[in-house]
């Protein structure tokens, strides 16, 4: 009988239909007893046994894969990959899949949210009310503000359109992507980054974190901001340097931001002492109906690579090539 190790939590909570997918299918399963976030130690120790992961963001390390003789598949609930040695898994042979589609709408969404959050001040405003405090902030409407979206792919794109629906603010794109430019429904100005630093009102990240993209935003980069300007970071943690963006919001000499990712989760650092700072738990994907659609998706996977069957989720060429140009 097939063991099936699900890691990403929570996995099965809103719709037991991923459970029951593999109930049917006679596999055996084990979800994560730590229900949190397991560390490359624990994992290594964990796997040992399992023929297939149904993993979240954990490190899946070649330390990982070595301690799992029996692994033969890795099925991302979710888009990021940067937590999978591809390479690794490629030499090893054993099949990565991912849901990339399934989370979008629900990251974009939460991207919106947060703009709406910052522009309004709508965090500060709760502070002070449940602190006795009665203070009116002005604020900012979206139509009226640039907008510079760093990464315009599946979730990039869904910001884009939404924003089309809220009086059409000027927006500035770029992406590392040339092919994602030849999309001439989007109603952007495709500029290089220093031109989104130093023009929009709201910088939003929407990169997969990569070697190109470690640390892409730094001082020098918040430096070039607006002083009313906001950053958002609904995509990786790492890609805006943590301890930077600490210092400069510290400083005064950015508005505020908000962070859903970051290096080191959960988070206990220093931007918990910032009001202007939202942060959110990693809660992009959190919607009821993407999270279901993900792991729904993640666990058809797994029923397809052990009856036989084709696999839809199969990580594109063009993944491998990132991770290879970073080693």
């Amino acid at each position: 009988m097939p063991k099936v190790l699900i890691t990403t939590v929570p996995f099965g909570d809103k719709n037991r239909l991923p459970l029951k997918l593999l109930k049917e299918n006679g596999f055996q399963y084990t979800v994560n007893p730590l229900n949190r976030k397991l560390t490359e130690d624990e994992l290594s120790e964990m796997i040992a046994d399992f023929d297939i992961i149904i993993a979240g963001t954990e490190p899946i390390t070649k330390k990982v894969m070595d301690s799992a003789t029996n692994l033969k598949m890795i099925s991302r609930v979710g888009i990021g990959l940067d937590s999978v040695d591809l390479i690794e898994a490629e030499k090893q042979g054993i099949l990565v899949s991912y849901t990339p589609d399934a989370p979008a709408p629900a990251v974009a969404e939460l991207t919106i949210g947060l703009m709406l959050t910052l522009l309004r001040l709508i965090q500060l405003s709760n502070i002070e009310m449940h602190g006795g405090k009665w203070n009116r902030f002005f604020g900012r409407r979206l139509s009226e503000v640039t907008i510079g979206i760093i990464g315009v792919g599946r979730i990039g794109k869904g910001v884009i359109k939404h924003l089309e629906g809220v009086g059409s603010p000027k927006i500035l794109a770029n992406d590392i992507n040339y092919q994602n430019k030849l999309h001439k429904d989007l109603d952007v100005e495709w500029v290089d980054k220093n031109k989104i630093y130093k023009e929009a009102d709201i910088v939003t990240i929407h990169t997969p974190l990569t070697v190109q993209t470690k640390n892409m935003i730094r001082s020098k980069e918040l430096l070039k901001m607006k002083k009313d300007a906001i950053i958002i970071n609904t995509a990786r943690g790492g890609i805006i340097n943590e301890t930077d963006l600490y210092q400069v919001l510290k400083d005064g000499r950015l508005s505020g931001a908000a962070i859903d990712v970051f290096d080191f989760e959960p988070y206990k650092g220093k931007l918990c002492d910032i009001q202007r700072c939202v942060l959110t738990a990693h809660m992009g994907s959190m919607s009821v109906d993407c999270r279901t659609k993900m792991e729904i998706e993640a666990t058809e996977e797994v029923v397809r690579f052990l009856t036989n069957q084709p696999l839809t989720g199969s990580v594109p060429d063009e993944e491998f090539m990132a991770q290879r140009e970073g080693l």
